[in-house]
């Protein structure tokens, strides 16, 4: 009796071991712009599901929310051929993206996939797109300048190893190009670069211009462009920031460019206002100021040895730097850097406006004496702006103010200083040795004011 039960229950056992498995499915109910409404599942916020048609069509949805027992969902790709009762089977919990140090060199798109036309990249682990940031108390602290070969950041803005810094600035004033010269000329291990929302052309554009062979030798690019649902393109900037933590998790100094920050957010407010979140301040649902933090915050040093430095652009709309995305990200990150559309016209590159931008770690990384200097730069450079209505129409007279003809007579020597060709790096000994030279002018002050009298 015992043996013939035994035997019974083994048979059941290896039944059991070679049944199909069966994946719950749902079915597409409605779709209604961006979101399709799938019933009959069970799924959580942050899952993708796979809709299939009977005619073979595929698509990848991620959930977003929930109506009535049923699932809002975004799409990942095209609607083009989704169907009412499509078949809906959930993949997996979260997104992830395959990571490993086959992605040099690469271009890929927000799902890690190649878009470059090279071979498959083998992946040696997955990372979750949503990783929570590293604890603020087992970040450490940063005390190292990092060299970016651009002497207006390396002596009047310096950047620390792991500081987060925004670049501020209309369209077309140069923002793109002096990511490309930072990625060629800085001194991170490993660059991650971000492009999100752009145009095809100008990705082509970044990589062959901007970047270059050098720069792409040690860089990863992810690219989710402009024509993309609005999913994939915030997906882009999770992905960008998910492989940087891979490599900064490796030991390595990353330097993390996103381009840009407000194209994101504009993706999620597309995403969040489809699935029926009422608009907040401009337009902008809260649930994307709330993702701001999560996202910005990963970068930065951690408990290990290796750390992200980080470069965020953001697009203010008619230069106005009050925009609530531009607010929100200079509220978060450590520092920003204001692009001037004025010296942008004029021919200027860099066009940095060194008065309205700020490093706030530059205290704590760079020396007393380079602190002393890039402040006597700018009073002279604040002196001169204040006098500039003046000395235009030809109202002001040499000789009135010793601080004013002294400012006038450094104008030419700080504006070649902050001047640099796009293919010319800059050490940062030189620079600073620069600097040195601009802020020793402010020292004849007192000799022009005792000339006077």
């Amino acid at each position: 009796m015992l043996a013939t039960a035994g035997a019974v229950l083994d048979r059941l056992i290896e039944r059991c071991r070679t049944a199909a498995v069966h994946s719950p499915e749902g079915v597409v109910s409605d779709v209604v712009g961006l979101i399709v409404e799938v019933g009959g599942i069970n799924a959580a916020v942050g899952d993708t599901l796979s809709v299939r048609d009977a005619s073979g069509s595929k698509l990848e949805v991620e959930v977003v929310g929930f109506r009535g027992g049923r699932l809002l969902t975004t799409p990942l790709g095209p609607l083009v051929g989704i169907r009412p009762g499509a078949r809906a089977i959930r993949l997996a919990r979260g997104a992830t993206v395959p990571v490993s140090f086959g992605l040099l060199g690469r271009v890929v798109d927000s799902f890690g996939r190649p878009l470059d036309g090279g071979p498959e990249i083998e992946a040696e682990r997955v990372m979750p797109m949503n990783a929570p940031p590293p604890p603020a108390f087992g970040r450490r602290p940063i005390d190292k300048q990092l060299s970016t070969g651009v002497r207006v950041i390396d002596s009047m803005l310096p950047l620390g190893v792991g500081q987060r810094m925004g670049i501020f600035a209309g369209a077309g004033v140069g923002k793109s190009t002096l990511l490309g010269m930072i990625c060629r000329t800085s001194q991170a291990d490993v660059n991650v670069v971000g492009l999100i929302g752009e145009r095809g052309r100008e990705l082509n554009d970044f990589i062959r211009t901007s970047l270059g062979p050098e720069g792409l030798a040690k860089s990863v690019v992810v690219a989710a462009t402009s024509d993309m649902p609005p999913l994939v393109r915030a997906r882009g900037a999770e992905s960008a920031t998910a492989i940087a933590e891979y490599f900064r998790s490796q030991g390595k100094s990353v330097l993390l460019v996103m381009d840009s920050v407000t194209r994101y957010a504009m993706a999620l407010r597309e995403a969040a206002l489809a699935a029926g979140e009422p608009p907040a301040t401009k337009g902008y649902p809260p649930s994307v100021f709330a993702a701001l933090p999560r996202l910005l915050e990963r970068a930065g040093t951690g408990p290990g040895a290796g750390v992200i430095t980080a470069l965020y652009t953001v697009l203010v709309e008619g230069d106005d730097l009050s925009d609530p995305i531009a607010d929100a990200v200079r509220s978060i990150l450590d520092g920003h850097i204001v692009l001037s559309r004025g010296l942008a016209e004029k021919g200027h590159f860099p066009a940095v406006d060194v008065l309205a931008s700020i490093s706030r770690l530059a205290p704590e990384i760079a020396p007393e004496i380079v602190m002393r200097n890039a402040a006597n730069v700018r009073d002279m450079l604040s002196t001169y702006r204040d006098a500039q209505d003046l000395i235009q129409v030809g109202a002001y007279v040499a000789g009135s103010d010793p601080r004013v003809d002294l400012a006038v007579a450094a104008q030419p020597h700080i504006d070649a200083f902050l001047r640099q060709k796009v293919t010319d790096g800059s050490r940062i000994e030189d620079s600073l040795r620069n600097l040195a030279q601009l802020a020793a002018l402010a020292q004849q002050q007192p000799q022009a004011r005792g000339a006077r009298k």
